[in-house]
C-alpha cells in the first residue's frame, strides 16, 4: 500500500469534531486507565502485524500502542515500526504523541525530568526506516524532516503542563540509538559536544514513518536516569523502571490535558 506524504505547509486544520489520537508508548507504559471503553486489536499491514487498543478520552478517537509489548518482550531494534505506524494510519489517526524514555545528556534534565523534543540525531542501523524503498508505485520519495514535530501538538502539550505546574522542558534534541544497551560514555561525550539533551532508543524511525505517513506527530521524553559517564552509578533497567513509575503520572496529566485542548 502506497503511504501519501503530507508537507507541513500543507495539512490541514485538525478536525477536532472527529478527532482521532494515537498514543505511542514504551517503557513502563502499558495501559491507559484513562481509556474508556478499552478495545485491543490486532492489525494486519503490509508490514505485519500490529496490536492497537481503541476507546475513547475527552471525547476523542484514542488509539494506544505500546512498543515493546504488554510484556516488554520486543528490544528497541526489534520492534515493526512501519507496522505500527501502517497500523495508525489505516485506523485513521490524524496525530500522534509519543512517549520516549531516555537518558539525560544535559544536565539540567535530572531522573524524572519531562522534556518537548524539537529534533533528532540517528545513530540506528539495520532499521527498516522507510515506508520508500523503492518497491512501491512512485519509487523512492525523499521527506522534508525541517519540522518532524508538530507545532500544534507541542503548544497542547505545554499550556496542559503549564496548567497542570508541571515543568515541561523545550527545545529537546533526541539521539537515537540502536540498542538494547545503554550508550558509552565517549557516545554521551559526543552527543553532548554537539548539543544533544537526550538520548534513547526508540524516537527513529517511529517520527520519520509518521512524517512520511502524513501523521503530525509529537514527542515527551521523560529522563529516566543520567546518561553514562555524567554519574558514578551504573544504568540499569530496573532503575530506569523505579524513575519511570514516579514520573509517569505527570506525563499521563500532561497528556490528558493535551487531548482535551486538542478535542475541544
Amino acid at each position: 500500500m502506497l503511504i501519501a506524504t503530507i508537507s507541513a505547509a500543507s495539512w490541514p486544520a485538525l478536525r477536532s469534531n472527529k478527532l482521532k489520537i494515537a498514543i505511542i508508548a514504551g517503557t513502563g507504559f502499558y495501559n491507559l486507565p484513562a481509556l474508556a471503553g478499552q478495545s485491543p486489536t490486532t492489525v494486519d499491514t503490509t508490514y505485519g502485524q500490529a496490536v492497537i487498543t481503541t476507546g475513547k478520552w475527552h471525547g476523542a478517537e484514542v488509539a494506544f500502542l505500546t512498543r515493546h509489548g504488554v510484556n516488554h518482550t520486543v528490544p528497541p531494534s526489534g520492534i515493526n515500526y512501519r507496522a505500527n505506524i501502517q497500523a495508525l494510519k489505516n485506523w485513521g489517526a490524524e496525530l500522534i504523541i509519543g512517549v520516549n524514555v531516555v537518558g539525560g545528556v544535559d544536565k539540567k534534565l535530572k531522573p524524572g525530568a519531562l522534556q518537548l523534543v524539537d529534533d533528532f540525531i540517528d545513530f540506528t542501523h539495520g532499521r527498516a526506516d522507510t515506508f520508500f524503498d523503492g518497491v512501491q508505485e512512485g519509487g523512492v520519495q525523499h521527506t522534508d524532516m525541517t519540522y518532524i514535530y508538530d507545532r500544534e501538538i507541542q503548544k497542547a502539550l505545554a499550556k496542559s503542563a503549564d496548567k497542570a505546574d508541571i515543568k515541561l522542558h523545550k527545545h529537546g534534541i533526541y539521539a537515537v540509538y540502536n540498542g538494547p544497551r545503554f550508550e558509552s560514555p565517549a557516545e554521551i561525550r559526543m552527543c553532548a559536544a554537539i548539543g544533544v539533551t537526550v538520548v534513547g532508543m526508540t524516537g527513529v524511525p517511529e517520527a520519520t514513518l509518521a512524517r512520511e505517513a502524513g501523521i503530525r506527530y509529537a514527542a515527551i521524553a521523560a529522563v529516566a536516569n543520567p546518561a553514562a559517564g555524567l554519574s558514578k552509578e551504573e544504568i540499569s533497567h530496573e532503575g530506569v523502571g523505579e524513575v519511570i513509575k514516579g514520573c509517569a503520572g505527570n506525563v499521563i496529566t500532561i497528556i490528558d490535558g493535551a487531548i482535551k485542548i486538542l478535542a475541544s
